[in-house]
């Protein structure tokens, strides 16, 4: 069985949010996940960036609308912030579609809307 590919950080993330989730619970806006997540990545002296913008390329030209991924992490994993019932097929397919773009094989997607955390890994 080979490895899952950034297999520690994404633990260390999960995790993380399970400590915000644990702390804040449910029902906030994602903004409220997202500023917690912020936060809790300067204290650990995560590499992150927010709110991270990229260009879409369309046959020879690149579109002039960009993508903003909530969060990059450690330069190789999107990290997707929902509140909502259930993660669903649509966030599958706009965490691929930013994968794809973005040139990054792995995504996380981490829904803060139920009682306990729900998350899935994605990768490309």
């Amino acid at each position: 069985m080979n490895d899952l590919l950034y297999k520690e950080e994404v633990y260390d993330l999960v995790g993380m949010c399970m400590e915000i989730h644990r702390i804040l619970g449910k029902g906030f806006s994602e903004i409220v996940y997202k500023d917690a997540l912020e936060y809790e990545c300067k204290s650990r002296n995560y590499q992150f960036n927010r709110e991270k913008e990229f260009q879409i390329q369309y046959k020879d030209i690149i579109l002039k609308h960009n993508f903003y991924a909530d969060f990059v992490m450690f330069d190789k994993i999107i990290l997707e912030i929902k509140s909502c019932e259930s993660i669903c097929d649509a966030h599958i397919g706009q965490t691929l579609n930013y994968l794809a773009a973005s040139k990054l094989r792995v995504g996380l997607i981490i829904n803060f809307g139920k009682d306990s955390l729900e998350y899935r890994r994605i990768v490309l």
